[in-house]
């Protein structure tokens, strides 16, 4: 039997390249090697502020966007978090063989108590706990992840442990699986391609919004002139062409920006043609799914539906072991 793998996805409303190439990509080329669940974690969303409006929104934005880029729903199954109410039952359960202190020691929850200083609430400090809840209620085995998640995966195998130490043995250890992609920065060469600081590019967005993104991208900041001879080894956008340009692009690159051949503009130019040529696609996809909402609604359903079946089944075998039937 192929080996169960799990990942959520927050319903940000805009899927960007980052996403794609660290993550969507890796899963999309999963799918036929293992049983995959992808999840649109939003009940992980509401930990920070947001408009509820616009929820609904987001999370059919999201699906159809992962749908566009190749997670197809005839070979892997898509829902929403909240639709199975058996992840936050076993989240609570998970809470009482957690320890306070492995969640305080985890960094992610440091840096966003520093980003959401007016918000520090403790569905940000339980985060983990429900992230391994997810998991675990479907006895996921494999995790794809980026490395700033491997520690919460690490969280997950513990409380898995001590569970099946208290109760009897029940969960699997789940491992994360971590994407051949490096971190993705954003468009300013500063921080991590997120719609939270817009320096990002969306799966969908326009060939002119692509471009007048990138006309304004950070380059090699010691390169003044367009005489100035530049380093692409500490250019974020060619860290970009590496993924949308063809290796005679790369090369040529490479060389004449070393000797001021070419400008950032031809640099920038060249890698806008070719991430809207990559993009294409996905972005004609999309807008066909995104005119019937109801196809997508019912994608999620069917989903749902198959998901609660497999937790309901572990919580059975969870409230059996723990004396609560």
């Amino acid at each position: 039997m192929k080996k169960r793998l799990f990942s959520g996805i927050q319903p940000s409303g805009e899927v960007h390249i980052g996403n794609y190439l660290g993550a969507i990509k890796n899963w999309v080329g999963m799918i036929d090697q293992y049983d995959c669940i992808f999840c649109i974690v939003d009940y992980h969303a509401i930990t920070i502020e947001y408009d509820p409006k616009e929820m609904q929104n987001r999370i059919i934005k999201a699906a159809a966007v992962n749908i566009a880029a190749g997670l197809d729903p005839d070979k892997c199954t898509l829902f929403v978090q909240s639709h199975v109410p058996e992840h936050t039952e076993l989240a609570w359960i998970l809470n009482s063989v957690t320890p306070v202190g492995h969640l305080e020691r985890m960094t992610q929850f440091k840096d966003k108590a520093k980003q959401h200083r007016d918000n520090i609430n403790t569905g940000l400090f339980t985060y983990p706990v429900l992230q391994a809840a997810d998991i675990l209620v479907y006895k996921g085995e494999a995790v794809p992840v980026g490395e700033d998640q491997v520690q919460h995966i690490e969280l997950a195998r513990e409380i898995a442990r001590k569970f099946n130490q208290r109760y009897g043995e029940t969960f699997p250890d789940p491992q994360e699986i971590l994407s051949n992609a490096p971190r993705i920065m954003g468009l300013d060469g500063k921080t991590k391609m997120s719609k939270s600081r817009d320096n990002y590019i969306s799966l969908v967005e326009s060939p002119e919004s692509i471009w007048k993104k990138l006309s304004t991208a950070v380059t090699d900041e010691n390169r003044k002139r367009r005489t100035d001879p530049g380093n692409p080894d500490i250019c974020n956008l060619f860290a970009l062409h590496k993924f949308y340009s063809g290796s005679e692009q790369i090369e040529r690159i490479n060389r004449a920006c070393r000797i001021a051949e070419i400008g950032c503009i031809e640099c920038k130019k060249t890698l806008s043609e070719n991430i809207v040529s990559d993009l294409a696609p996905m972005r004609e996809k999309y807008e066909q799914l995104i005119k019937d909402k109801n196809f997508i609604i019912d994608i999620l359903h069917k989903g749902a539906k198959k998901c609660k079946s497999m937790a309901e089944t572990t919580m059975s075998e969870v409230k059996k072991r723990m004396g609560l039937v």
